[in-house]
């Protein structure tokens, strides 16, 4: 007999989903011929109309197993069928094809409001919680305290859940799910409607459930450095399928690299009137583009932009954080008093930006090239993602667990800018 607690077969979930194709404007006249012709055409044997049919494979063919005791990251692109999976293993819904074996309770906490009765009060829901994972009342009683004091919803436990608000709700279910000891505890990207130290505890909680408990997680997340942290294994779904199931920095790399590919296609939007910016690129030290960043770390950024020569064009880096909010900024101008070349057309830009010690987390930068230092000419939003592990580049034994906040900041360039041209030109308008 295998030794996992989940062990998923050729899963598969199919939806159909219906096409209706409807006129914005009709008037009754329009509406009732339709009709008339649709119920002719039926009675004639035709039964085609203007609606339709479609199947959508959310899951396909999907095969895997977990042991007692890992904690498996899933991650995937927005669509990518992990809300799906994880609704299957909670048997909330079920597979259209497949088998899936469970050897234990499980636990799981999946949309703000899951398994509570919004008519009952807190403590009501926590005692019927336990009842459906099959715990006695005396087992609920010894854990009920340290759910309560956990989810800091003392004052109001005995009020009707409905009336709470949609983080008052996180935690008292996050509290339910890790303390009444399923075997098995999902948990989906909902704590992210917590404040940030109740992330922070919710992420502790199941390191030590995971840790010193032995119980399973599955945990779905954007935050890549959560996933970095709390992980050991993850999974990659790529529409609806396993990319890669593998120890977590083998499947971060390798949806780094499915990311970075495909943003790298839409991230040169919109036109400028006098700039048009064609590329940008991250290079590391050894000239490969980077995916994910170490502390510390000098980061050469290569822009290559074509111009008409228009005299006062700058270009301007943002740093946004995990949360995009504007942390940093580099000026052409303002930090080295220079501007683009004032001869049109097509060149290479490329600058060395100093190590910056970020925390971890999801980062992306923004390129932008401005008039006169005061306006936008072309900018690119979110040009370029990277990503900050708990990465210690002195070998001592600290680490960022989660995300700092910190003001603005300057981010500094070792030595002078560097142009050169690709494809200078003397006509009147750039090529």
């Amino acid at each position: 007999m295998s030794d996992a607690i989940i062990t998923v077969e050729g899963l598969g979930k199919r939806y159909r989903i219906h096409h209706e194709a409807r006129e914005p404007y009709t008037t009754m006249r329009d509406t009732l011929a339709r009709r008339a012709k649709s119920l002719f055409m039926r009675a004639a044997g035709n039964p085609k109309t203007a609606s339709s049919d479609e199947d959508f494979w959310a899951l396909q063919d999907v095969s895997f197993e977990i042991k007692q005791g890992e904690v498996v990251g899933i991650i995937g692109r927005n669509g990518a069928g992990k809300s799906t999976l994880l609704k299957i293993l909670s048997r909330i819904t079920e597979p259209t094809k497949g088998r899936i074996t469970l050897r234990g309770r499980v636990a799981s906490l999946l949309e703000v409001g899951t398994g509570f009765h919004p008519e009952l009060t807190g403590r009501e829901n926590i005692f019927l919680n336990g009842a459906i994972l099959g715990m006695s009342r005396a087992e609920i009683r010894s854990k009920f305290d340290e759910i309560v004091g956990f989810a800091e919803v003392e004052k109001f436990l005995d009020t009707p859940v409905k009336r709470y608000s949609s983080g008052m709700y996180v935690r008292l279910a996050f509290a339910v799910a890790a303390h009444l000891e399923p075997e098995i505890l999902i948990v989906d990207e909902v704590l992210a409607v917590g404040d940030a130290e109740f992330q922070k505890k919710c992420l502790g909680k199941m390191q030590d459930v995971a840790s010193h408990e032995g119980r399973t997680v599955l945990f779905v997340s954007h935050n890549i450095a959560a996933i970095s942290s709390l992980t050991r294994k993850a999974m990659l779904l790529v529409g609806g399928r396993i990319s890669i199931f593998s120890d977590t920095e083998e499947t971060l790399k390798i949806y780094h690299a499915n990311k970075h590919s495909a943003h790298e296609r839409t991230s040169i939007p919109g036109k400028g009137v006098h700039t048009k910016i064609l590329s940008i690129k991250l290079l590391d030290a050894e000239n490969r583009e980077l995916s994910h960043y170490v502390p510390a770390q000098s980061i050469r950024v290569a822009i290559e932009f074509q111009t008409d020569g228009t005299p006062g064009l700058s270009v301007e880096l943002i740093l946004l954080d995990p949360s995009e909010e504007r942390v940093g900024i580099y000026s052409l101008y303002q930090f080295h008093g220079q501007c683009l070349p004032t001869r049109q057309g097509v060149y290479r830009f490329e600058i060395l930006l100093s190590g910056l010690w970020l925390a971890a987390g999801s980062y992306s930068l923004e390129v932008a090239t401005s008039v006169a230092n005061h306006s936008w000419d072309h900018r690119v939003e979110r040009a370029f993602d990277f990503d900050v592990h708990f990465s210690n580049p002195e070998g001592r034994s600290w680490d960022f667990r989660h995300s700092l906040g910190f003001g603005s900041l300057a981010l500094r360039s070792e030595g002078a800018p560097l142009f050169s041209p690709i494809c200078p030109v003397q006509t009147e308008n750039p090529p």
